[in-house]
């Protein structure tokens, strides 16, 4: 009776085929990172990585640029074509840590390992203030010998940190030009006033015990420069007020048996000074305060207490890393500084870094340039031991550059604690 009103439909098919989507084995969250290698981050953007990909990662199409805090545009290439996005503040951080760390990998060739996502984020653009920074205590270049009789290195050692000094590890020539104060927001009187008075106390250090007036201009790059002149006579009674040594005019006197500048007698006179400055430097360099009368002593407690607040604990955040590298048994701190030799061993002292650094392991870069400093600290520890170049200026990154060694900036403290973080990680 109803078979009239029934009508047969066709059954239900798919109208197109669907494909299984392929996996491209893409995993999710951060893009893929691009290789990286020493000396090579700048200022204009991240460089591409060489084809092939060393690292099996993609590299950057563009320079990462910072929009405004918690954004970080970028674009990168792949098959989908993905447009620039912006990314958390936190992942902001883990990025830039993680793309530092590739840097520093590829050339040390470590084992790399998961980044954590609670990374510090460097903060602030970097700001160039080289002008008047070199030599920014010594008050001339002086004149002297390139040799270096250092001990040979100890055969175990794997890695050498090559630190700077000024506005790396301490603060101080930017607190005279003003330009920290400017850069972090803080009282350019203030902090002036903090500079100007711990120069006058390396000054009268430098000056009143470490020879200062007799060795300004006959500066050497090394302690040991001048040690082969020295005859090993008992200093315990030598007057060195009354030996007749004249710094600043024994260089015109003519050359000596020894072959250096002056004569031989005023050579030896240069080396006991040189071996008195060494005997100091070891004896107070955990008690600076045991060369100062109690005034200084006192005014030094308050401007290291002061210098610490005003620059937001600086010292004490690079300490961390520069005790961390210490504390094991295969790495050793090195200092490379601008500085000449006499007014930086002073600064070592009042910054209490004297038990940080040994004397043998400071060199004044003044006459010879840091490249060159380099040179002479790859001959004594050789090509096996990896160096890492730690610093803010251009002299140093360039000098990096020049002998591959991987280029960590200190601009922010920021970077400090990065470079703590990677330390403690093992990256470095």
């Amino acid at each position: 009776y109803f078979a009239p009103l029934i009508v047969a439909f066709p059954p239900l098919a798919q109208s197109t085929v669907y494909s299984t989507f392929p996996q491209t084995g893409q995993t999710y969250g951060l893009p893929p990172f691009g290789a990286m290698w020493p000396g090579i981050k700048t200022e204009t953007g991240l460089p591409e990585a060489p084809s092939g990909g060393q690292l099996g990662f993609l590299s950057f199409s563009s320079a990462y640029t910072s929009t405004q805090p918690g954004q970080l545009h970028y674009s990168y290439p792949s098959q989908g074509k993905l447009q620039p996005h912006s990314i958390s503040q936190d992942n902001a951080a883990t990025l830039c840590k993680y793309m530092k760390c590739l840097e520093i990998k590829e050339t040390l060739k470590l084992q790399w390992h998961t980044l954590p996502t609670s990374v510090s984020l460097p903060a602030g653009a970097r700001e160039q203030d080289e002008v008047g920074r070199r030599n920014s205590v010594g008050k001339a270049k002086g004149k002297g010998k390139k040799s270096d009789s250092s001990p040979p290195a100890d055969s175990d050692l794997e890695r050498i940190f090559l630190w700077d000094l000024d506005e790396t590890i301490i603060i101080f020539h930017s607190l005279l030009t003003g330009s920290y104060a400017q850069k972090f927001g803080k009282d350019p009187a203030t902090v002036l006033n903090l500079g100007l008075q711990m120069e006058e106390l390396i000054f009268e250090l430098a000056d009143t015990h470490l020879f200062f007036n007799d060795l300004e201009e006959c500066d050497q790059v090394h302690i040991e420069d001048v040690a082969s002149d020295d005859n090993g006579q008992d200093l315990s009674n030598y007057n060195f007020l009354a030996d007749g040594f004249n710094g600043a005019t024994g260089g015109g006197t003519s050359g000596g048996a020894t072959g250096v500048q002056g004569g031989v007698e005023w050579t030896r006179k240069l080396a006991y000074r040189y071996r008195r400055l060494k005997e100091i430097y070891n004896n107070y360099k955990g008690n600076v305060g045991g060369l100062l009368n109690p005034m200084k002593r006192e005014l030094l407690l308050r401007l290291q207490s002061e210098i610490e607040n005003v620059t937001d604990a600086w010292l004490s955040t690079a300490l961390k890393s520069l005790l961390l590298i210490q504390s094991r048994g295969k790495c050793m701190n090195v200092l490379v500084t601008t500085t000449q030799l006499v007014p930086a061993l002073a600064k070592v002292l009042l910054y209490g870094l004297g038990d940080v650094f040994p004397i043998e392991n400071i060199y004044s870069a003044t006459k010879i340039g840091k490249e060159s400093c380099f040179e002479r600290i790859i001959s004594r520890f050789g090509k096996k031991v990896t160096y890492v170049v730690i610093g803010d200026g251009r002299d140093e990154e360039f000098a990096a550059k020049q002998h591959n060694m991987p280029f960590w900036r200190i601009s922010t403290h920021g970077d400090l604690v990065s470079l703590h973080q990677a330390l403690e990680l093992d990256f470095l």
